[in-house]
């Protein structure tokens, strides 16, 4: 058995004096692909921010949000991955003058998601499903590897987003991602974490759960 890439044991947390997560016993193993899953405010986002919290050396994260600069390139957005494995003096130089060597590596990263082609477009004039495929970038581009993905592609159809998490497979070690959709998760991870009013209701493997048993945790009561 691979050795533990995050242990939380009776782990909580709480916004405001209110208690989003309480009694979290959770251990994940290097290699893992482990999919969130839950009701809207179930406390998967939380969850996963706790997850960083405690290893912020090993994540790559795609948030929610594509949280790009919008009057930057895309070029540059995606360079943001790698901000804190370069002096500041070649960062700010590659706002003006960016090295070859960084061009490269940042369009052979978006030609993974079929992006090469918007390499020196403004990230605010990309569709929404277009700028989440560039938060992608940024994390493959990170290369840490652990990836934690916070609905990662829940602007995508589902054709993109099962390219899209193929390419965050085969680039980070460890996956953790909060999904909506059930048929993704069973595809793409061997582990079924779902959450409910922010404790822990099922832990599986994904080979003992199929969509009937999810359906009444992940859909409007």
């Amino acid at each position: 058995m691979s050795e533990p890439v995050l242990v939380l044991a009776n782990a909580r947390a709480a916004y405001g004096g209110r208690e989003v997560l309480a009694g979290i016993d959770l251990t994940i193993r290097a290699g893992e692909r482990v999919a969130l899953m839950g009701r809207s405010g179930a406390g998967k986002s939380t969850l996963l921010g706790l997850i960083r919290d405690r290893i912020p050396d090993r994540v790559a994260l795609v948030p929610q949000a594509a949280a790009l600069v919008r009057t930057l390139s895309v070029f540059h957005n995606v360079y943001m991955g790698r901000l804190d494995r370069h002096p500041t003096l070649h960062n700010l130089r590659t706002l003006v003058s960016p090295a070859r060597a960084d061009v490269a590596a940042v369009e052979t990263v978006l030609a993974r998601v079929g992006l090469s082609d918007k390499l020196w477009a403004k990230a605010g004039e990309l569709s929404g499903g277009q700028q989440q495929r560039v938060s992608v970038a940024r994390a493959l581009y990170n290369g840490r590897p652990v990836l934690l993905g916070d609905e990662p592609v829940s602007a995508l159809d589902p054709r993109q987003g099962d390219a899209v998490l193929s390419e965050l497979s085969a680039a980070h070690a460890t996956l953790i991602l909060a999904l909506h959709d059930a048929g993704l998760a069973l595809a793409h991870c061997d582990r079924i974490v779902v959450l409910e009013a922010g404790r822990i209701a099922l832990d599986a493997p994904t080979r003992e759960v199929d969509p009937a048993r999810l359906r009444p945790f992940y859909e409007t009561a």
